[in-house]
Formats: C-alpha cells, structure tokens, sequence
C-alpha cells in the first residue's frame, strides 16, 4: 500500500470523527452537522471532509442517506452502491469472491468527444457466489491526476471507491441508467453464460466536485440476484456502529 502525503488531514479527520463517535460524544443515530459546518469546524476543505466521510462509511461508523436514488438490491438486500459494488456485496454477508481481470491504460479516441479526454484506465472484475459468476463490472477512468499509475501500483485495499478518494476524485453527480439486455459473446464468455442471455444492465457515469469525469462503470448483473428499487428519503448523513 503507498501512503501518500496529502492524505494527512483526510485521516486527522477520520480519527477525529471515530474518537467522537467511539466516546459517546455523537451518539448513535445522531445525524452529522452539515457538510459546511463541519468542514468549517475542523478546519478543512469539503473535499477532504467528504473523503474522510467515505473512508468512515466504509469503515461502518456512519451511514449515507441518499434522496431519491435508484439503487439494486442482491437477493432482496438493499446495496449501497456508493462504496462500489464489492463492499456493497459484502455488507450482505454474501460469501463474495471478486476477480480482477484486467488493469491497464488504453488509448480510446473516439471517446475524446464525450469525455474530454483519450486516454483512460480501465478496470474489468468479475464476482462470483461459489462457482457461479454473478456479475462483470468494466470501469473506465481518466488517465490523469495519479490514476495512469494504477496498472503498476494497483488499487488501494484492494477497492476502487477508496482509491479513487485518494487520488482527490471524490463522486458528488452523476446519472444511472439500468436496463435488461442480451450479454454479447465476450461477456457471455466471461460470465460462464450462453450468448444472447439476458441479464440487468446498469450504466452509471460520475463526475467529482470540480466537475471532472470520474468514472464510468457498467455492470452486467445476474438477474436469479439483482433487481432494481426505488428508495425515496430526505438527504442526510448518520452515524451507526
């Protein structure tokens, strides 16, 4: 695992946060102070405050409430998808295993004009339940501020959503388009399927606090598992042990 420097204030932050939590001094339940007060409070910008609140969720202690988003659930349990599809899964205590097949830098001109960029990292995993493979997620990234290191460096903690925050790319909008469709013959392949079998489809496309591309990921789900729910709720942020 690489440390790297600026990180400091983001885990000040975390430890600040964990010892209020842990001393009762926030205590369970409790919503946060909004993301300026706190920020303001701590003495740090809002993006490092929402990177440290991304390491907290991942690490359990709080909970993000999202309002009105569209989310997936594996075998009628909700997934959270804001730390990634495998810490997703694995909060369900389904017993998860995540492949990485492929991690490397790409030329794609042809998606300069969409993304303002050609060159890209892209990421491939497959999931499976025992023998079964349950899910093929590709994930396109910019080459830039870091990320072209990756191939060589590889993911921090082995998640993406963690690493992405490391590198300052921390999601803030976005859109997530999900439909059922035919999996083509490489997917197929690569899921242990027939070609033409159809499976839940989900595009989804991020771009961070300044407005820069993120990610874009698709995700080809087993439908025997995933579905699609609507969760409507007012947007806050809680903590839980």
């Amino acid at each position: 695992m690489i440390t790297h420097p600026r990180f400091d204030q983001r885990q000040q932050v975390v430890n600040e946060l964990v010892q209020r939590i842990e001393s009762g001094l926030l205590a369970d339940g409790h919503p946060l102070p909004g993301e300026e007060q706190l920020a303001l409070e701590l003495r740090v910008s809002t993006g490092t405050l929402r990177e440290a609140l991304a390491e907290l969720e991942r690490r359990r202690y709080i909970a993000m409430q999202a309002e009105g988003s569209a989310i997936v659930t594996y075998d009628g349990i909700t997934l959270d998808q804001n730390n990634g599809w495998t810490q997703a899964l694995a909060n369900t205590g389904a017993r998860i295993c995540t492949e990485l097949l492929q991690l490397q830098t790409q030329e794609r001109p042809e998606l300069a004009p969409q993304f303002g960029l050609s060159r890209f990292v892209i990421l491939v995993r497959r999931r499976r339940d025992n023998d079964t493979a349950i899910s093929l997620e590709r994930s396109l990234m910019p080459a830039t501020g870091g990320l072209e290191g990756l191939p060589r460096t590889g993911l921090i903690d082995d998640s993406l959503t963690i690493t992405l925050a490391a590198y300052g790319f921390v999601a803030e909008s976005g859109d997530q388009w999900i439909s059922a469709a035919p999996l083509g013959a490489e997917d197929a392949l690569l899921l242990g399927r027939t070609a033409g079998t159809v499976f839940l489809k989900a595009l989804r496309t991020t771009f961070d606090r300044h407005g820069r591309f993120m990610e874009q990921v698709e995700s080809w789900l087993d439908p025997q598992h995933f579905r699609m729910y609507q969760s409507l709720g007012a947007k806050g942020i809680d903590h839980t042990w």
